[in-house]
C-alpha cells in the first residue's frame, strides 16, 4: 500500500522490518521503486534478492526487465536474459513479452525480432512491445507490418496497438491508411479512448488534413492535455500560428493545467507572430508552474525572447539555467546570429565554461559568420569542426558556407566548393547560391544553378520565384516571363508576402496588396503621406524591386503594398508615441523595404524592428543593425 502511494520510504522501513519475507514481498517493494522512478533502487534490490536466495518468479522478471527497458540498461537486461533463461522462464508469455520490450526499447531490434520470432505464444503485450520498437526506432513500415501480421493471427488490437500504428502512420506520411485505421477505430468503439483520439488527430494534423484532426478533436467528449497539446501542435505545424494560441488560451478557460509539452510547444508560435506580450505572460505561468528546469521549456523561452528581439531577456532566462549544455548554449548562440550580436564571442564563452559544441552549434556559427560577412572567420570554424571536436561536416555545415562565399560575392569560389564536396548537394544548399547570385546579378551562374534545383525539388515554387525575380531585377523580362509561364502550366501558386505585427496582445497579419484588411484607408494615407516626407529627404523607390514591367507609377504603388510596409503603418497608427514597432514577415525583406524603413525610423522617430526570413533587422535614426548586409 505504501509503496503504491509513493511513500517508499515508510514502505522500506516496514520491509526491513519484517521477520519473514516471501517472492510477494520483495515484488512489492521492488515494483514500487519501479513504479516511482526509482530504478537503480529497484535493481538492487533485484540483486538482494538473489544473493539470499529467494525463488523468483515471473513478476519479478517482468518488473526488473521493465526497469532495464526505462533505463537503457542493455547490459543489465542481458544479464537478466540469461538468468531468465537458466530458470526455465522464457516460454512464459508475460516475462518473454518483457524481453522484447525491454531489447526494443533500448535499440536492439535485431535481438527483439529473433525473440519475438522464437515465441510459441504470444498475447497483445508481446504485439504492442514489438511495434512500439519499431516505431521509436524509426522503422515506421515494419511497425505497420507488424499490425497487418497481428490481424491474420486474429488477435484483437487494443489502445496501445492503435496508438502505435497511428504514429507510425503520421510519420511516414500515409493518410489513407490512417483512414482505414480510423475507421477501424469506429467499428471497434476506441474512439472514446482519449489516448486513441489524440494519436489520431495527431495523425491527420501530421499528414496535412488538419480538417479531420479538428473534427476529431471537437468530437472528443474527454480531452485530456495530450489531446489539447496535439491540436495545439498540430494548428502551429499547418501555418496557422494564430488559431494555435487561441486555442492555447481556449484550454486555460476550459481548466486543463498546460504541461511542459504544451508550453514548449506555444513558445515557438509566440516566436513566429513576435507575439511577445502572449509570450511573456507564458513565461510568467511557466514560471508559477515551476517548470522553468525543464531543458525544453528553457530553450524554448530563449528562442522565442530572441525571435522578439529582446536578447537580454533570453540571457537572463538562460543564466537561470543551473546545468547548461550545448543544446542551451547553441540556442542563445544562434538567436546571437540571428540579431546581429557577437555570436562568436558567445562561442568561446562556450568552449571556455567546457561545453563542447555539437553539429548543430557549428550550423549556428557559420550562420553567423554568414549574416557579417566573415569568410576567413567562416573557413576557420569550418576546419575547426573537423579537426577540433571530430564533427563531419553535414550537408548544412557545406550549405552555410555556401551561402558565406556566395553573400561575399565569391560566386565561382562558391561553385567550385559545391563540385568538391564529398556529400552530394542537396535544393537547399543550391538554393543558397542562387540567392546569392539573384543579389549580385550573375545571371550566367544562376541559371546553371537553377536546372539542378529543378532536377531535385521541380514543385518548390519558392526557386521558380528566386529565378524569376533575378531575371526582372537584370531586366530580362521576356525571360522572367517564361519563368512565371512555367510555373503556370506546373500549376504553382508562389506564397504571398505576409507580415505580422502584435498591437495591444493581438495579432494582426498582412498581405501584399490586400485591402481588406483593418483601417486600409488609415493605412494608405499614412503611407502616402511617408513617402511624400522620405522623397523630401532624398528617397528614392528602388523600382527594381517591384519586378514587373510596368510603368513607374504602376512600381511606385505596388512597392507602397508590401506587407511590412502596411504592418508598420498600422503600427504606427495604433501603437503610443515611442514604442518600438516589431514585424515579422515570412519572406525576405526586398532591397526597397529595407531602404524604406531606414528612412521611416528617422522621420518617425521610433525603433523599428523586422524579422524576416533570413534575419533580424533593427532600424533605428536612419541605420539598420545588419550595416546592410543580409
Amino acid at each position: 500500500m505504501y509503496a503504491k502511494c509513493g511513500r517508499l520510504e515508510d514502505a522500506r522501513h516496514i520491509f526491513d522490518k519484517m521477520p519473514q519475507r516471501n517472492v510477494v514481498s520483495w515484488n512489492a517493494m521492488i515494483a514500487g521503486y519501479a513504479q516511482h522512478g526509482h530504478g537503480n533502487e529497484a535493481l538492487e534490490l533485484f540483486r538482494e534478492m538473489q544473493r539470499v536466495g529467494v525463488i523468483l518468479d515471473s513478476f519479478t522478471m517482468a518488473t526488473v526487465l521493465s526497469v532495464s527497458s526505462r533505463m537503457g540498461a542493455l547490459q543489465q537486461g542481458k544479464r537478466i536474459h540469461a538468468y531468465v533463461v537458466r530458470s526455465g522462464f522464457e516460454w512464459d508469455v508475460f516475462v518473454s513479452s518483457a524481453l522484447v520490450d525491454m531489447y526494443a526499447k533500448c535499440g536492439n531490434m535485431d535481438d527483439a525480432s529473433q525473440l519475438f520470432d522464437k515465441m510459441s505464444q504470444r498475447n497483445v503485450v508481446s504485439w504492442n512491445a514489438m511495434m512500439a520498437g519499431y516505431a521509436q526506432n524509426g522503422c515506421h513500415r515494419e511497425a505497420l507490418n507488424i499490425l497487418r501480421q497481428m490481424k491474420q493471427t486474429g488477435e484483437m488490437a487494443d489502445s496501445v496497438t492503435i496508438g502505435c500504428a497511428l504514429s507510425a502512420c503520421a510519420q511516414l506520411q500515409t493518410l489513407q491508411q490512417g483512414k482505414e485505421i480510423h475507421n477501424n477505430i469506429l467499428r471497434t468503439g476506441l474512439e472514446l479512448d482519449v489516448f486513441v483520439s489524440s494519436a489520431l488527430l495527431d495523425m491527420y494534423a501530421k499528414c496535412g488534413n488538419l480538417e479531420n484532426a479538428v473534427e476529431v478533436f471537437d468530437s472528443t467528449c474527454y480531452k485530456n492535455v495530450v489531446t489539447w497539446n496535439a491540436m495545439i501542435a498540430g494548428y502551429a505545424r499547418n501555418g496557422h500560428e494564430r488559431e494555435s494560441l487561441d486555442l492555447f488560451y481556449k484550454m486555460l478557460q476550459a481548466g486543463e493545467k498546460p504541461d511542459s509539452a504544451t508550453v514548449a510547444s506555444i513558445l515557438p508560435v509566440c516566436a513566429h507572430l513576435s507575439a511577445l506580450q502572449n509570450g511573456r505572460e507564458i513565461h510568467s505561468y511557466i514560471y508559477s508552474s515551476g517548470l522553468e528546469s525543464d531543458i525544453y521549456v528553457g530553450c524554448a523561452l530563449i528562442d522565442m525572447y530572441c525571435k522578439c528581439k529582446m536578447i537580454e531577456h533570453a540571457h537572463k532566462v538562460f543564466d537561470k539555467i543551473y546545468k547548461r549544455d550545448a543544446v542551451q548554449w547553441t540556442a542563445l548562440i544562434a538567436g546571437y546570429a540571428q540579431n546581429g550580436q557577437d555570436a562568436l564571442k558567445l562561442f568561446h564563452d562556450m568552449q571556455k565554461a567546457g561545453t563542447n559544441p555539437n553539429y548543430i552549434t557549428f550550423i549556428a556559427i557559420l550562420s553567423a559568420c554568414s549574416h557579417a560577412g566573415l569568410v576567413d572567420k567562416g573557413w576557420q570554424y569550418f576546419e575547426t569542426m573537423r579537426h577540433q571536436y571530430g564533427i563531419i561536416p553535414m550537408v548544412e555545415h557545406y550549405t552555410c558556407m555556401v551561402d558565406i562565399l556566395g553573400r561575399a560575392g565569391l560566386l565561382d569560389e562558391a561553385l567550385d566548393f559545391i563540385k568538391k564536396m564529398p556529400l552530394q548537394p542537396d535544393a537547399g544548399l543550391w538554393g543558397a547560391l542562387l540567392g546569392a547570385c539573384r543579389i549580385h546579378c550573375n545571371v550566367e551562374i544562376g541559371q546553371y544553378v537553377a536546372q539542378h534545383i529543378f532536377e531535385l525539388e521541380p514543385q518548390d515554387t519558392g526557386y521558380y520565384v528566386l529565378m524569376s525575380n533575378m531575371y526582372a531585377v537584370a531586366g530580362r523580362w521576356d525571360e522572367a516571363k517564361r519563368v512565371r509561364t512555367l510555373m503556370k502550366d506546373k500549376w504553382l501558386i508562389k506564397n504571398p508576402g505576409c507580415s505580422w505585427i502584435e498591437v495591444k496582445k493581438k495579432v494582426y497579419a498582412f498581405v501584399t496588396r490586400d485591402r481588406s484588411y483593418p483601417q486600409s484607408q488609415e493605412i494608405h494615407a499614412m503611407l502616402e503621406n511617408l513617402a511624400g516626407q522620405m522623397k523630401e529627404v532624398g528617397y528614392e523607390p528602388a523600382r527594381n524591386f517591384a519586378l514587373q514591367d510596368v510603368e513607374d507609377e504602376d512600381k511606385d504603388f505596388g512597392l507602397c503594398c508590401h506587407s511590412e510596409k502596411l504592418a508598420i503603418a498600422f503600427g504606427l497608427i495604433n501603437e503610443f508615441p515611442g514604442i518600438s514597432i516589431r514585424v515579422t514577415k515570412n519572406l525576405r525583406v526586398c532591397g526597397d523595404c529595407h531602404t524604406a524603413t531606414k528612412f521611416i525610423s528617422k522621420i518617425v522617430r521610433r525603433e523599428i524592428i523586422v524579422r524576416d526570413a533570413s534575419r533580424f533587422h533593427h532600424f533605428k535614426d536612419g541605420a539598420c543593425a545588419c550595416r546592410d548586409y543580409w
